[in-house]
């Protein structure tokens, strides 16, 4: 079993007795899932508003944000373990909670997009929208493998460790620069320029989604190449 799955039912151990509670009280699934949606979009309010009246020592933004956006994906778990153990799962909710997780994560690296662009890190901007290509590309690869019979799970960065790297990132760039009072830089003498500053916490765990989704969505097409070519 891979470390991935191990993680998963260590949550669902611990998040049950909660979806237990969900289900005794009524709760649908695709009612948590539209709260998954509205968490993301105050979130992106949050990046938004600390991208015009921030300055770039005050990280706090990053750090309140990032924090909606872990809350909001523990109800993207929270629906799927609804919908199963109430056996409430249907074909339009698994097309509704798809759609939205989609909507969720456009919004969700526009408000991010917005921040650091807003407080002029421009490369970092760039880089969380080639993150947010990445994970679109990664999500459709399955999709439209799946349309056409081919299994195409797997692979590094899909949507729980996306979120979950860029929230836990995002959270402790926000408690570190809280603690240090603000976003403090490290130069090398020898060098033009710094070689570390507090805001790479949260910036750099955003490259390295970048490369390893746009990877993910690279090998899922070589996967389908090779099972297609083997029919």
């Amino acid at each position: 079993m891979k470390f991935r799955d191990i993680a998963q039912q260590i949550i669902y151990k611990i998040i049950n007795p909660f979806v237990r509670f969900l289900i005794k009280i009524g709760v649908r699934p695709n009612t948590i899932t539209t709260i998954g949606l509205i968490l993301n979009f105050l979130a992106t309010i949050v990046f938004i508003y600390g991208g015009e009246n921030a300055n770039r020592s005050d990280l706090k933004y990053i750090g309140w944000g990032s924090g909606l956006i872990l809350f909001a994906g523990l109800f993207d778990m929270l629906d799927g373990q609804v919908a199963r153990l109430g056996n409430m799962s249907s074909r339009f909710g698994a097309l509704y909670d798809s759609v939205l997780d989609r909507y969720s994560e456009l919004i969700m690296f526009f408000g991010i997009c917005y921040y650091l662009d807003a407080q002029h890190y421009f490369l970092s901007s760039m880089s969380a929208f080639i993150a947010l290509i990445g994970s679109m590309m990664v999500s459709y690869t399955r999709a439209r493998a799946e349309g056409l019979g081919i299994e195409c799970k797997g692979g590094l960065m899909q949507r729980p460790e996306r979120i979950v790297v860029i929230g836990a990132s995002g959270m402790i760039c926000g408690i570190v620069g809280g603690l240090t009072g603000g976003n403090h830089r490290i130069y090398l003498e020898w060098l033009p320029f710094e070689i570390f500053e507090t805001i790479t916490i949260f910036t750099l765990p955003i490259c390295i989604v970048a490369i390893l989704s746009n990877i993910t969505a690279i090998k899922r097409l070589i996967h389908c190449k090779n099972v297609i070519n083997s029919k």
